[in-house]
């Protein structure tokens, strides 16, 4: 390494010389002209550049002129005036005749003498390989989602088609217990098809519940209400914003409680109301599917629990929320309430009035 002879040098500078002559990593030590004091041997060998030619030239020099961009002179001059620092400031070098390279460089001033001429620690790092990964890795992050949205249309198509053949086959049955089953059968595919649609065209990760709701509901509403001026579903959900596999888990908790809200709320074509709620506060929430039909049955009338309510009950464990049922004079509110700390204050209020839609 060329450079002042050791009885010229200050001990200042003697120390740094020997720092980089020491490092594994590319290093020059530059005066506050920018002119090279000292380079590194992984230097010269990183860059192929003779750091023996290199002592004294300016940085810019180096090479065959590669290292000479407007933008990295005035970084470095304003590192050696105090007025800046690099941190992982990344460049192209275009040596000639050889393929660009992303560097990555940091400059330091070193302020071990106040009595010293200025020198500047600049480190270069070539991250050009690392760039190439990241680039790969979002080009296949992109080509995956794009398939995962692709495969969502293609199962909800697919599910669609199978509502509708289930649909055909229970208007053709004789059997009425059969019919039902079919048309069961044809409700719960169906809003898993809707499902599928409505987290298509939303986010990999997140779903905003207002609309997934609004559009499960008009689904529902369109395949099982016959008369829409008599019976209707109404939405009511705050802003929030769920995990996509939250998600799907409400969306079938509100399937099976439509469904069996309109199968069993109101016989005999009774007009009524069903409201779909959902209401948070931090991480409580509760969502709620409630209707103003005949009300629970009793007695010797009391069904027993069917595959819905298994179903629900299900789910909602997997939310670690519990169910509530609650008899509302006139009509049925079942609510899934997940509660993950106590309320305090107002906010006990605005949980306790949630819970009660």
């Amino acid at each position: 390494m060329a450079g002042p002879t050791p009885s010229t040098l200050s001990f200042s500078d003697g120390l740094a010389l020997a720092m980089v002559a020491s490092s594994d990593a590319p290093l020059l030590l530059l005066d506050g002209g920018l002119m090279v004091v000292a380079a590194s041997r992984s230097f010269g060998r990183a860059f192929h550049v003779d750091i023996n030619d290199a002592a004294g030239r300016s940085v810019f020099q180096l090479g065959g002129g590669e290292w000479n961009m407007p933008r990295l002179k005035s970084l470095l001059s304003a590192t050696a005036s105090g007025k800046a620092s690099i941190a992982a400031y990344e460049v192209d070098l275009s040596p000639l005749g050889k393929p660009p390279r992303r560097l990555s460089i940091n400059a330091q001033l070193l302020e071990y003498d106040l009595d010293a001429a200025p020198r500047l620690l600049v480190t270069v790092s070539d991250v050009t390989e690392a760039r190439i990964a990241e680039r790969l890795k979002d080009d296949l992050l992109r080509e995956k989602s794009v398939l995962l949205q692709e495969v969502q249309h293609r199962v909800a198509n697919s599910l669609q088609i199978i509502a509708s053949v289930l649909l055909q086959s229970a208007r053709t049955v004789r059997s009425e217990e059969t019919r039902e089953h079919l048309e069961d059968a044809h409700q719960r595919v169906l809003s898993i098809a809707t499902v599928q649609k409505q987290l298509a065209a939303a986010s990999a990760t997140t779903v905003e519940l207002r609309p997934y709701f609004v559009q499960l509901c008009q689904s529902l509403g369109a395949s099982m209400i016959r008369d829409h001026d008599s019976q209707s579903i109404e939405v009511s959900v705050d802003k929030s914003i769920v995990a996509a596999d939250v998600s799907i888990s409400m969306g079938l908790i509100v399937t099976e409680l439509v469904i069996n809200a309109l199968k069993h709320a109101f016989p005999d074509g009774r007009a009524g109301r069903i409201t779909v709620g959902y209401f948070s506060i931090g991480p409580n929430w509760t969502l709620s599917v409630g209707d103003d039909g005949v009300g629970m049955a009793t007695g010797a009338d009391k069904a027993e629990a069917g595959l819905g309510t298994s179903i629900v009950e299900a789910l909602a464990r997997q939310l670690h929320a519990r169910v509530d049922v609650a008899d509302r004079k006139p009509g049925t509110t079942v609510s899934v309430i997940h509660t993950r700390i106590a309320a305090v204050g107002d906010a006990a209020e605005e949980v306790a009035q949630a819970e009660a839609v």
